[in-house]
């Protein structure tokens, strides 16, 4: 039996203590068809109402085998609240935006964080259902609340057109509207920790290099993210979409606890780039691996990230509705089996 429990463990981890094994968990989003079925817990119910939220997130613990809880599902809660419409999806689609409120570089100006963030519609359902999940396993099991962060909300607040265009030729616009969205980022963090939520995974694809350059991130990201680090208070994981390798020195030493991140990073040269800064969380492909291959592929592919030295086993990036619940298991069970054939 082990020494810790799944919380310590996990803690531990992202400090950097030692450990008796390697936290298999997921920091990005849990919700798949399998478990809906099972819970009767169904997207888009799941998104919008904090007894189906907590419901499927706890499922992914009991019965999908992660290590942690983790909620909600989609990223529109903060952009709702700045005024995004949405299309509430499907059992098998996130909510996703069908309006923003900046057109124009005008409309920045109008932007400020609500008097009211935490008791908007969407963000009250995510503090309800991590008060939830924390009063039903948070003594020992890790409770983790995604926020999207400022570049992936700008984009969304704008549209991606002009949020490329405004890094390009009015980059005072861009870093604008984004100063006010980390202070409304660090503002809900803090509102999800202060309910039980024992970290925050910042999901900020759009400041990765895909999308923006590694100077453009360095110059107009980078501070946010030094001012987020330091105002809220617990711990916290960066998610990057992509491949984030050109960015991940500045990253080591932006405050964050761990990195979350794709296939696209080699888990062996992310490590030597960031040494003993930050941990790195992943890296098993959630669509080329445990959407679409075989248990045994997510075991040796699982078994080659232990074998690079990741910090946290988890999926690169949130689960496909789509994914076979053994395939999930058997993330575990390439732990286990990694953990005894080391122990020999």
């Amino acid at each position: 039996m082990s020494k810790f429990t799944l919380k310590e463990r996990f803690e531990k981890a992202l400090k950097g203590e030692a450990l008796d094994t390697v936290p298999v968990c997921s920091v990005t989003q849990t919700g798949t068809i399998e478990l809906m079925e099972m819970t009767g817990a169904y997207w888009p119910q799941a998104n919008f109402n904090a007894d189906k939220m907590a419901a499927l997130a706890l499922a992914g613990y009991e019965i999908a085998g992660f290590e942690n809880v983790r909620c909600p599902f989609d990223i529109t809660v903060l952009a709702e609240t700045f005024g995004c419409t949405i299309d509430e999806g499907s059992i098998d689609m996130q909510p996703y935006i069908t309006d923003f409120p900046c057109k124009n570089e005008e409309d920045v100006k109008n932007i400020a964080v609500p008097d009211s963030l935490l008791e908007s519609k969407r963000t009250s359902v995510v503090l309800e259902a991590v008060e939830i999940l924390d009063e039903k396993v948070g003594e020992t099991v890790p409770v983790i609340a995604g926020v999207v962060g400022p570049a992936g909300l700008a984009s969304m607040l704008a549209g991606i057109k002009n949020y490329l265009t405004w890094f390009v030729k009015s980059p005072e616009v861009v870093e604008e509207l984004m100063e006010v969205l980390t202070d409304s980022c660090i503002e809900y963090a803090n509102g999800l920790l202060e309910r039980g939520a024992h970290a925050i995974t910042l999901i900020d694809s759009e400041a990765g290099p895909d999308i923006i350059s590694p100077q453009m991130f360095e110059e107009s990201v980078f501070p946010l993210y030094r001012k987020f680090c330091r105002k809220v208070k617990g711990l916290k994981v960066l998610h990057m979409c992509g491949d984030a390798t050109t960015v991940l020195d500045p990253l080591g030493d932006a405050g964050f606890n761990g990195i979350s991140i794709e296939e696209k990073v080699s888990v062996s040269f992310a490590k030597a780039i960031t040494g003993n800064r930050v941990r790195l969380i992943g890296n098993v492909s959630p669509s080329d691996t445990l959407l679409s291959k075989e248990p045994e592929a997510v075991l040796i592919e699982a078994t080659a990230c232990l074998e690079d030295g990741i910090d946290i086993l988890a999926p690169g990036c949130g689960l496909a509705p789509h994914t076979p619940l053994e395939n999930i298991k058997a993330l575990v069970q390439a732990r286990d089996e990694f953990l005894t054939v080391n122990l020999r």
